[in-house]
């Protein structure tokens, strides 16, 4: 069993340093997630550095627990926006449906975080 949580670990952090990049790259990609009354540019480059900055934590152990705790966080931070795409008349993630299937994926994410938490011993 440690060995499968430590194989989805390293494929969580890998995922989340990709999107964390992602988020640097190509900014416009995320820009109708973050709502209107909230700086674009800075909002989107935070969540960036976020993201990877949680998944290089998760590479190593001392870090590992504070990451995935962090990531738990994040999603769940995440997930009245992701709620209220639902709702919208154009969803931001293109249609109703995708706005539909992204709303359990959150969930997906963070027990995926649970999942592997560093358990105290």
């Amino acid at each position: 069993m440690e060995k499968l949580k430590l194989i989805f670990t390293w494929i969580f952090a890998l995922f989340l340093v990709v999107a964390g990049i992602n988020h640097l790259i190509k900014p416009a990609l995320y820009a109708p997630f973050i709502p209107d009354w909230l700086p674009l540019l800075a909002v989107n480059y935070l969540t960036g550095i976020i993201e990877a900055g949680l998944g290089i934590a998760l590479l190593f152990p001392k870090t590992r627990r504070n990451a995935a705790i962090g990531i738990i966080l994040l999603m769940v931070f995440f997930l009245p926006f992701h709620l209220i795409d639902v709702f919208r008349t154009h969803p931001a993630i293109g249609s109703r449906t995708l706005a539909f299937i992204r709303l359990p994926f959150q969930f997906v994410l963070i027990y995926w975080a649970w999942f592997i938490l560093p358990r105290a011993r």
